[in-house]
């Protein structure tokens, strides 16, 4: 069984992925945190009901010839923007505030285990409903 075929499988797959890719990015800020002129990133948001109304989105794959390419992994997949509403910058120009960045992290964690929650969940009440528990 394909549970990707399922949309509410689908959208938790979705979100799941988002979420690691949030968190990469979220790394990113945190490791060039005494980067000169860095500015911080995010991912925009992810819309529910741009998930509903185009399910079969789908981008642009690159084919690697040789094991020694860069490889675009799948933060790539989702639009980055630079934060704009930036309240302090220090001295080198570097606006990233690890307070801020360790709240995101925190935040996405949290989302990351209610999501795997319900992913969970509703492949049990999935067995139940087959007769396979």
């Amino acid at each position: 069984m394909n549970l990707e075929k399922i949309p509410l499988f689908a959208a938790l797959t979705e979100k799941m992925k988002w979420l690691t890719a949030r968190q990469k990015v979220l790394a990113q800020n945190i490791a060039n945190s005494d980067t000169p002129n860095y500015r911080a990133q995010d991912l925009k948001p992810l819309e529910f009901r741009e998930m509903i109304d185009a399910p079969q989105k789908k981008g642009v794959h690159i084919n690697r010839t040789n094991t020694k390419h860069i490889y675009a992994s799948e933060i790539n997949s989702y639009e980055t923007q630079v934060n704009r509403d930036v309240s302090e910058v220090s001295p080198t120009g570097n606006a990233v505030l690890l307070e801020e960045e360790m709240m995101k992290v925190a935040e996405t964690q949290i989302q990351y285990e209610l999501t795997t929650s319900l992913y969970k969940k509703n492949l049990g009440m999935l067995k139940t409903a087959l007769g396979r528990r």
